[in-house]
C-alpha cells in the first residue's frame, strides 16, 4: 500500500483568485480526502450593522463581493423593503433585473477567462476578458461605475436608463451573441478543453442534493434549481427555464455557464422589450421592524440574506450565506479519488469567491 502524505495548498496559489487553504490528502498523485480552512480574510461585515443605520448598510452589502456586489446590494435592498412593507415601482424591478442580468454575464465571462488561463490557454483568457470589457462599458455607461455598481437603493434605483439607451443595449448585445459564441465554441468543442474537463471531477445528482450544492455546480448535476423561478423582481413577468446538463463533470459546470451567458442575454432583450414607464424608487417610511429571508440566484448560485429589524435606524440581525460557502462540501467530494494535477482546475469549476465566503 501507498504511503499516505499530506499536501498543502493554498492560501496563495497561482491559479486561485483568492485565498483558501487545502490540505490535500494523498497516495502517490492521487487524491484520497481534502481539508478546507478559511478565515484568511475576514473582515467582519455582518457587525456593522450596529454601527451603520440601515440605509448605509446597504452600500456595505453591496461590498460583500466585488464581481456579484449588484446582486448583493439587491437581496440587501428586497429585505429592507420586505421589513419595512414597502412595494417598489414595476419598472425599478425590471431595471434590476437588467443589471442583475450584466452582472451575471460579466462574472461567467471572467470565470471562462481565468478557466483559460488554468488551462495555459492564453490567447482564450485575453478574448473572454475582452468580451467582458465590453460588458463593462455598458454597465459604466448606465451606472457610473463597472464593478461596484451603487445603483440600488431600498425603495427602487437611483438612475434610470433612458428608451435611446435601451435601444443601443439592445444591439450592442446583438452584436455581442456572435462574439461569445465563437468564443465558447472553443470550450465546448476544443479536444484539450474536453481532455481537461471530461469525465473529471464528476458530482452525482444525488450527492449534489446532499452535499448542499447550489448554482451551476448543481445545475450541472442534472438538479433543476434556480431562485429566479421565485419571480422576485421582475423575473415573475419573464420566460425562464434553469440551464441543466446532467454529466456532473467539469466539462458540465462550464457547459451551464455558457449557456447562462445566453439565457441573461435573453433575459435581458425580455425585460428591455416589457418595462414599463414610471417611477423608480419610493421613499421609505418608519424603520425596519421584524425578520425576513431573502434568496436570490447570483451567479455562482443561492445567496440567502437574513435581516432583524426592531423598529430603530439599525437593524439586529443582518447574516449572509453565500454561494461558495455552500458549494464547499461539494467541492471536497469532488476532490476525493481525483488526481493531483486536476485540482487546480477542480477547485475553479465551482468558481470560489472568497470574500463572499469570508465576509
Amino acid at each position: 500500500m501507498s504511503k499516505k502524505t499530506i499536501m498543502p495548498f493554498g492560501p496563495q496559489h497561482p491559479v486561485l483568485p483568492e485565498p483558501i487553504h487545502l490540505d490535500l490528502v494523498l497516495e502517490d498523485e492521487k487524491v484520497i480526502e481534502a481539508l478546507p480552512s478559511i478565515g484568511f480574510v475576514h473582515r467582519g461585515l455582518e457587525k456593522l450593522v450596529e454601527t451603520r443605520d440601515y440605509n448605509q448598510m446597504l452600500f456595505v452589502a453591496e461590498r460583500v463581493c466585488g464581481i456579484c456586489s449588484f446582486i448583493h446590494s439587491m437581496g440587501y435592498a428586497q429585505g429592507a423593503e420586505d421589513l419595512l412593507n414597502l412595494e417598489i415601482p414595476e419598472r425599478a424591478k425590471y431595471l434590476r433585473v437588467i443589471w442583475g442580468e450584466y452582472s451575471r454575464i460579466h462574472s461567467h465571462l471572467l470565470w471562462l477567462g481565468l478557466m483559460a488561463d488554468a488551462f495555459g490557454f492564453e490567447s482564450l483568457f485575453m478574448h473572454c476578458w475582452r468580451l467582458r470589457e465590453q460588458i463593462l462599458d455598458v454597465i459604466e455607461a448606465t451606472t457610473g461605475g463597472r464593478v461596484i455598481f451603487s445603483v440600488v437603493k431600498v425603495g427602487g434605483v437611483r438612475r434610470d436608463i433612458e428608451a435611446g439607451t435601451l435601444k443601443f443595449m439592445l444591439e450592442k448585445l446583438k452584436e455581442m451573441k456572435a462574439e461569445i459564441k465563437q468564443v465558447t465554441d472553443v470550450f465546448s468543442k476544443n479536444y484539450t478543453v474536453e481532455k481537461r474537463t471530461k469525465g473529471v471531477g464528476i458530482l452525482s445528482s444525488q450527492e449534489a442534493y446532499e452535499t448542499g450544492a447550489v448554482g451551476p455546480t448543481l445545475r450541472a448535476s442534472g438538479v433543476a434549481s434556480d431562485l429566479r423561478k421565485l419571480g422576485y423582481a421582475a423575473y415573475g413577468q419573464l420566460d425562464l427555464e434553469p440551464i441543466v446538463e446532467n454529466e456532473g463533470d467539469s466539462y458540465a459546470r462550464t457547459k451551464v455557464r455558457i449557456r447562462e451567458l445566453f439565457q441573461s442575454i435573453d433575459l435581458i432583450e425580455q425585460a428591455i422589450g416589457k418595462i414599463p414607464d414610471g417611477e423608480i424608487a419610493v421613499k421609505p417610511k418608519g424603520n425596519p421592524q421584524g425578520e425576513t429571508f431573502q434568496r436570490l440566484e447570483q451567479p455562482r448560485g443561492e445567496v440567502v440574506y437574513y435581516l432583524k429589524g426592531n423598529s430603530t435606524k439599525n437593524l439586529d440581525r443582518f447574516r449572509v450565506r453565500t454561494p461558495t460557502f455552500a458549494n464547499i462540501p461539494p467541492l471536497l467530494k469532488i476532490l476525493a479519488g481525483s488526481d493531483l494535477a486536476d485540482v487546480p482546475v477542480l477547485v475553479l469549476t465551482i468558481d470560489p469567491c472568497i470574500s463572499c465566503t469570508e465576509r
